[in-house]
């Protein structure tokens, strides 16, 4: 037993003495997730703001002008007249303009006469999401309105229902705060691959893991010696990451640091598990990376929930989505950062990774135990 912890700990010293002289490590676990962090975080956004608007007016007075101006003192949209509906459709198919609000000339007459007029909305259809949240835009634009008018002259709107809405978890409404915390589980999978990945080829394309191989040390004892300092180093980047999210994006943490760090840890032993798998089976330092790429960042990027809700994929590719670890952590951030310690989301979604960081490190294991014997 203690020739065994001193040989643990002559491991350990060597991996720390290669992590200070080689710091690609400590590049891959800080700089890595902060450069992604802040690419993504900036680069990524669902929502549609100062979108150009083409505003036709065929017969302009006082009336039409009191409702496009509702346009121009909104943040959603950069309006511009346009003299016909034909140069607005050209616009529209030159990418110019993302929208087209055609007021009829019998506008004014139909909306005095009725206290309701018509109105043609014409959106790009390209970016389907892009679409529906300008199309929704514009409804809330007339409707507001509407109750205006209605207001104005002492009646109601003539709106069927008198909707309030209230927004709970993000009352932005902002897709930063949702989207940083799953950027956050997304970038971590690849560096938390990539740490033990690429240092462990590294060495097999040094021959230092072949000087190991004919020593006393054993297999078991190599991969604990492996995996605690990239831990760690994982523990600091997915720390940087958090710290980057709650002061520079503004992500509000409702939840629990200790329920952070615990969910954490059994997300970084499944993708240190996955790391050492890849090393298994690629001993150079590209065949790696590259493999660390295709099996983690790629499916955790499309399958994790991040972006794409998982509840509207094909059933089969829900049921794939079973198999990538950073669905349950980005589940599980998600719910931290903008719900708080939600239980029935954090507890099952901590048991999925806790089995998933035990099979990837037990099939490390098999696999070093072939290649290393």
């Amino acid at each position: 037993m203690k020739a065994a912890l001193r040989r643990l700990r002559g491991l350990l010293r060597k991996e720390f003495l290669q992590i200070w002289r080689d710091p690609s490590a400590l590049a891959i676990a800080f700089l890595l997730p902060a450069a992604l962090l802040l690419l993504f975080g900036y680069g990524v956004s669902l929502d549609a703001r100062r979108v150009p608007l083409a505003l036709v007016i065929q017969h302009p007075d006082g009336f039409a002008a009191s409702f496009t101006a509702r346009f121009a003192r909104s943040p959603f949209f950069r309006p511009r007249t346009v003299l016909s509906i034909q140069a607005a459709e050209r616009a529209l198919a030159a990418r110019q303009v993302g929208g087209i609000v055609w007021l009829p000339g019998d506008f004014t007459r139909r909306a005095m006469a009725s206290g309701n007029s018509p109105i043609g909305v014409i959106v790009d259809g390209v970016d389907a999401n892009n679409a529906r949240i300008v199309e929704g835009y514009v409804e809330q634009v007339w409707a507001n309105w509407l109750a205006s008018r209605a207001r104005a002259a002492g009646s109601t709107a003539a709106l069927p229902l008198d909707i309030e809405p209230r927004v709970r978890f993000n009352p932005a409404v902002s897709s930063r705060d949702y989207l940083v915390p799953g950027l956050i589980g997304v970038i971590m999978t690849l560096t938390g691959a990539l740490l033990t990945a690429l240092v462990i080829a590294r060495e097999w394309e040094r021959g230092t893991m072949e000087a190991l191989m004919v020593t006393r040390v054993r297999v078991r004892e190599i991969l604990l010696a492996k995996l605690l300092p990239y831990f760690l180093l994982g523990l600091g980047g997915m720390a940087a990451s958090v710290a980057i999210a709650v002061t520079l994006f503004g992500v509000p943490l409702r939840g629990s640091l200790l329920v952070l760090a615990g969910a954490s840890s059994l997300f970084l032993l499944a993708a240190l598990g996955m790391g050492l798998l890849i090393s298994g089976v690629a001993r150079n330092q590209f065949v790696a990376g590259q493999i660390a790429i295709i099996t983690t960042f790629l499916p955790a990027f499309i399958l994790s929930g991040f972006v794409f809700d998982i509840r509207s994929m094909p059933a089969a590719v829900q049921l794939l989505t079973r198999l990538v670890a950073a669905r349950y952590l980005v589940a599980i951030l998600q719910s931290l950062f903008l719900a708080g310690n939600v239980w029935p989301v954090i507890l099952p979604n901590a048991a999925a990774l806790a089995v998933m960081a035990a099979i990837f490190l037990g099939l490390a294991r098999i696999i070093a135990r072939k290649r290393l014997d």
